[in-house]
């Protein structure tokens, strides 16, 4: 079977040509209609679908005694034969003894709190310190059908946002985890705290969400365009203070920046939030409106309350891909944003010496 790169090019990708193995598979009911190439994923942890989809292309693998391509579809009780498979790639995240907070763990999955400020897995500026790094250090099993840069990684939070992240521990559970969240079965709820006055307690933002027309970081609303996809957002209003509000969001879609642009959309965008909000940082006196409330300022006004953007996953519900149980993972919220729903709450009371001490 003729293919782009050979066996010997398969063995230099990883730097050896050693310790070929042969597997068999039987297909079970459950895995009906695969492709054989995802199918080999799902069979085989520490393979990416890429490197196997060549594997098929180069005719190392056998479907009831024949060769096939990596578009077949298997059948419930074919032999599936992988003949010289090499050693899987070993290119993954150098591995970093960084401290992880473990909400939840078995044998196939684990839900990390993740930290403010920690990047989920590397790029371009953020080569360590990242989550997949830690994840790597603390764990010996993990899927890589997300590729081998982001063992585990089923979805994502952006880096200042703190909270629950599923982690899957095979390939197998990570597909499963992966088919929730596409057909929106997975229930994520959110904290968020937003500078300014909403006129409703309750509501929905359907607005599509595209890339910036010229601002590579940002996303942008933006109706009709190529990039564009649906984006539904849901909020209730929690707690209501002066010129700010605690909410409760529910995404029931996954894009990119989504809450973060939908609520600047409505013109209450995430506190602290340095893309939508054009500010990264709050002190004191700007959180308690003391200036608007023309009251003379204070040394402690200009202390630093918070420094990233005031957005927490506070709860993810799936159903467990083992059990078919329904899990609910729920990380408390953080001690930054905790303050800042203190300071709001007690006002010109609240006792400045405690920001110097945290």
């Amino acid at each position: 079977m003729a293919g782009n790169v050979g066996l010997e090019g398969l063995a230099a990708d990883i730097g050896t040509k050693k310790a070929f193995e042969r597997l068999e598979f039987t297909v079970e009911p459950e895995h009906a209609n695969l492709r054989i190439d995802l199918y080999l994923t799902l069979k085989i942890d520490g393979y990416s679908r890429v490197f196997l989809r060549r594997v098929v292309m180069q005719g190392l693998v056998r479907v009831d005694g024949r060769e096939v391509k990596p578009a077949f579809h298997v059948v419930p009780g074919q032999l599936i034969e992988v003949n010289d498979l090499p050693p899987a790639p070993q290119d993954g995240p150098i591995p970093e003894a960084i401290a992880l907070d473990i909400l939840y763990e078995d044998e196939s999955i684990v839900a990390i709190n993740k930290s403010p400020g920690m990047v989920v897995h590397p790029a371009k500026g953020h080569w360590s310190g990242t989550l997949t790094a830690a994840l790597a250090h603390h764990f010996k099993q993990l899927s890589d059908a997300g590729g081998p840069t982001r063992p585990g990684i089923v979805h994502r939070l952006d880096r200042e946002t703190s909270g629950v992240i599923l982690i899957a521990k095979t390939n197998e559970v990570h597909y499963k985890l992966c088919a929730q969240f596409e057909a929106r079965q997975v229930q994520k709820t959110y904290v968020a705290i937003i500078a300014g006055t909403l006129d409703r307690d309750r509501d929905r933002i359907i607005q599509p969400i595209g890339h910036h027309p010229y601002q590579r970081e940002k996303m942008a609303i933006r109706s009709g365009h190529p990039s564009s996809r649906y984006a539904e957002t849901q909020f209730e209003v929690t707690q209501r203070f002066p010129g700010y509000a605690l909410l409760k969001v529910s995404p029931k879609t996954g894009r990119t920046h989504q809450i973060r642009l939908h609520l600047a959309h409505i013109g209450c965008p995430v506190l602290c939030d340095r893309l939508y909000a054009g500010h990264a940082e709050i002190r004191l006196g700007q959180l308690l409106r003391r200036s608007a409330r023309g009251l003379p300022a204070r040394p402690e006004d200009a202390q630093a309350v918070l420094t990233r953007h005031a957005l927490h996953a506070l709860e993810i519900q799936v159903e467990h891909p083992k059990t078919q149980k329904k899990l609910t993972i729920t990380a408390p919220l953080p001690a930054d944003m905790q303050r800042v729903l203190d300071i709001l709450q007690q006002g010109d009371a609240y006792d400045a010496s405690e920001l110097s001490t945290s």
